[in-house]
């Protein structure tokens, strides 16, 4: 597995709902057994990200890393599976935009109210499951607000 070293956007823009952070040269690394890979932007360099849905967009993108005269080609998507990606952008997302959400007060009632109803109906079935398995601990505990 990969672990991302450092992970500093070069540039960082926010369009409508997508969230682009650009690289450059060593302000993205990765360590592979050992040994940290410098980010190369001769392929990909970019990672766009959905802020409605926190999706990354772009993970057919290609991000080259070298460590001397080697190099290590990684399309977004496979680099998001084999490492700690996920983490940092988490992190950058937090650091770098306020995201609001704005819930009518109608709907947050409503929600209330279902997240209730189902609870009541949750803990009738958790008072029928202890009747069955005559768990009076369990039936006590259940009934006592009631």
């Amino acid at each position: 597995m990969l672990s991302v070293q450092r992970m500093t956007p070069f540039f960082t823009s926010q369009e409508d709902f997508r969230l682009r952070l650009v690289f450059a040269y060593q302000y993205l690394s990765i360590l592979k057994e050992g040994e940290v890979y410098q980010f190369v932007p001769t392929e990909g360099k970019e990672i766009v990200i959905n802020m409605k849905s926190l999706q990354v967009e772009n993970l057919g993108e290609v991000f080259v890393f070298q460590r001397g005269s080697r190099f290590i080609r990684l399309p977004l998507y496979q680099l998001l599976l084999i490492s700690d990606l996920h983490t940092h952008l988490t992190f950058i997302i937090e650091g770098k935009v306020k995201m609001e959400i704005d819930i009518p007060e109608v709907v947050l009632l409503e929600a209330i109210e279902i997240i209730n109803r189902l609870e009541a109906e949750n803990r009738l079935r958790m008072i029928d499951y202890a009747l069955d398995n005559k768990n009076q601990l369990m039936f006590n505990e259940l009934t006592e607000g009631l």
